[in-house]
């Protein structure tokens, strides 16, 4: 193919914001809304961490399964992917935000026994997104903001954890892929604990998904068991509707795109 035909490719619709927190870190915003009149009480939202690496899947995901909502149990939704500034599909910046905790406990080690990146910021990352990424998109958008979702994987499935056991008001559902139980596990233990607590007096409405590869349980960190155990105990959960999946014959990356494929019908039947 001659090259002076070659044009760069991107998505309809979409579009990338580079967007400075409070804190001086930069974020790469990616944004896809749908291009139909909204209605009355705005579109759904679905904010995606690690969104240099699934936010183009999403996307695609979503447009096709929603030509036929009827059918599919998808709608048309605005997908916020919120990245930072590389052409890599992940950051080093991720350890910082999607973990908490005090860096020296209880931390698997490094294969090859480096030191971990910087970590344990994710109550600085919840307020980014609740206190100046929410607000700006409820602004320029028509943001149904009953009807908000979380997706995460791996860290990014850890943190979603994490923001449901602290912040179980930010998002209608949460979609914990993959998550990585064992970092700092005493902490997501004493945090689910204490929402578990919580919830026997306070009125919880939330639905969280929580998805791995079969494969993933070879690990020695056990992944399956430790995530189907937690979601056993959450069922106790008044106002919590818990689902489990175990993707037969995936693993720890190749699980995403029918995790993604499971989780949009997922949220809408869980919000409809």
């Amino acid at each position: 193919m001659k090259a002076e035909n070659r044009q760069p490719f991107t998505i309809a619709g979409a579009t990338q914001h580079t967007m400075i927190s409070n804190q001086g870190h930069p974020y790469r915003i990616l944004i896809s809304a749908p291009q139909e009149e909204a209605p009355s009480e705005g579109f759904p939202i679905i904010y995606l961490l690690d969104g240099n690496a699934i936010f183009a899947t999403v996307v695609e995901a979503l447009r096709i399964q929603s030509r036929k909502p009827e059918k599919t149990g998808v709608y048309p939704a605005i997908i916020v992917g919120i990245g930072y500034e590389t052409e890599a599909p992940f950051s080093s910046r991720r350890f910082t935000d999607y973990t908490m905790g005090n860096p020296e406990i209880d931390l698997p080690e490094q294969p090859d026994g480096s030191p971990w990146p910087e970590h344990g910021g994710a109550e600085v990352f919840a307020s980014f997104i609740e206190e100046e990424l929410k607000p700006e998109l409820d602004y320029s958008y028509p943001v149904d903001t009953n009807n908000q979702a979380v997706f995460g994987h791996s860290l990014g499935g850890l943190y979603v954890l994490n923001s449901l056991f602290t912040r179980p008001a930010s998002f209608k559902t949460y979609i914990a892929g993959s998550p990585t139980i064992h970092w700092n596990k005493e902490i997501i233990y004493q945090k689910e604990k204490m929402f578990l607590q919580q919830s026997e007096s306070e009125n919880i409405s939330a639905n969280l998904l929580i998805g791995l590869g079969e494969h993933e349980q070879w690990h020695h960190t056990k992944m399956v068991d430790r995530a189907k155990e937690m979601a056993d105990r959450l069922q106790s959960c008044q106002g919590l509707n818990v689902t489990f999946i175990e993707f037969a014959g995936e693993g720890h990356v190749s699980v995403l795109p029918p995790l993604i494929s499971k989780s949009l019908p997922f949220i809408f039947s869980a919000n409809g």
